[in-house]
């Protein structure tokens, strides 16, 4: 008998592979346009100390937004960036930034983790750590001087 059930799982899971549903039956191709709609937010963030956006200096690309579903209207969002030089004294900004747009601009729920690519960066575990915590966020973002920064990042322009 748990030979039978093992065949049939292996089976089910073939078919809904192939029909590109995942078991709770949400399209995959559904959750790739979360993910897309993820990146276009953060695409067009402006470096702090540039005048281009992440994208364009390829600190974000499609590829460092992975998208998981926690439940069935929950979402945990991981984004992966790579900052310009390994000593980027912005990193964390940048990362601040991104915790920031995403909280004001994605329209379904979600959990953020924001990591620096993993080899990018001299002191990546330390602003990882700093980049998903809730309240270094919350108090950066009561610093006026911070705040007017973030936000000249994170406004949409004319373009």
């Amino acid at each position: 008998m748990e030979i039978v059930f093992s065949l049939v799982s292996s089976a089910v899971t073939k078919v809904f592979q192939l029909s590109g549903l995942s078991r709770n039956g949400m399209s995959t191709k559904t959750m790739e346009e979360k993910a897309l709609d993820v990146y276009d937010v953060i695409r067009s963030i402006r470096d702090p100390e540039k005048p281009n956006t992440l994208e364009e200096l390829e600190v974000v690309t499609e590829k460092c937004v992975e998208l998981q579903e926690l439940s069935e209207d929950e979402y945990l969002i991981i984004i992966k960036f790579s900052p310009t030089v390994p000593h980027c004294s912005l990193a964390t900004l940048i990362g601040l930034c991104l915790q920031v747009k995403l909280q004001r601009c994605l329209p379904f729920k979600h959990k953020l983790e924001i990591y620096i690519l993993e080899g990018t960066h001299s002191t990546e575990e330390d602003i990882n750590k700093q980049i998903n915590d809730k309240e270094r966020i919350a108090a950066a973002m009561e610093n006026p001087n911070l705040r007017e920064i973030v936000e000249q990042c994170v406004a949409e322009t004319d373009d």
